[in-house]
């Protein structure tokens, strides 16, 4: 059965935060609010709940799935980053943003592109993000959730249960999100390659 968590969005209960971080670590689905829509979650090496995402997005095996971090530092355990792109993280993070960067050895190979090796990497600017991610101590499996054959992210809490609760074991109910998903930027090469324009600006990426 699925459980629905309200969760004040400016003052996240610790009680609550502290049963979804048992419930990820237990090999849960969560669906949670980000800056940028509701995102699906789970432990970044549980190779039947990251499966349960793929199917309920119906997603291949060259979509780039991304780390959801607290900070820079968790980055740069999972994802390889030089000087130049490091500036550009920490001028652009917490934001509405998704980093491609090429991975490390730290990352399951299940969620790497099959021939290229990235993974796309996020610091949320949401407050039930942020403290779900420091009391994991590490970053979630994440990827937005958008409905197969739409475009937008959901962002009703609601509707979320009503359409998915039957497959999820964690809703968190923060409110409503923003509607536009993230920008995608591609750092793996210089200049950055502009992937998806979102919420997060991207004119200081462009040449």
């Amino acid at each position: 059965m699925t459980q629905y968590f309200q969760i004040h969005p400016d003052n996240p209960q610790k009680r609550l935060i502290d049963r979804a971080v048992e419930i990820i670590h237990k090999g849960g689905v969560v669906a949670y609010p980000t800056d940028s829509g509701y995102a699906l979650g789970c432990h970044l090496g549980d190779k039947k709940a990251i499966e349960k995402i793929k199917w309920l997005r119906s997603l291949d095996d060259k979509h780039n799935f991304t780390l959801v971090c607290s900070d820079l530092s968790e980055i740069g355990t999972y994802a390889k980053v030089d000087n130049a792109v490091f500036r550009l993280l920490k001028a652009h993070t917490p934001g509405a943003y998704t980093f491609i960067l090429h991975a490390t050895t730290e990352v399951p190979r299940l969620l790497l592109h099959p021939k290229r090796r990235s993974i796309g990497v996020r610091v949320p600017d949401h407050e039930i993000s942020r403290a779900l991610l420091e009391r994991l101590g590490e970053p979630l499996m994440s990827v937005t959730l958008i409905p197969v054959g739409e475009a937008l992210p959901m962002t009703d809490p609601e509707e979320i249960r009503d359409r998915f609760g039957a497959h999820l074991d964690l809703v968190i109910d923060g409110g409503a999100c923003q509607l536009e998903p993230t920008s995608v930027i591609d750092l793996r090469d210089m200049p950055p390659v502009i992937v998806r324009e979102g919420r997060g600006d991207i004119s200081p990426f462009q040449e």
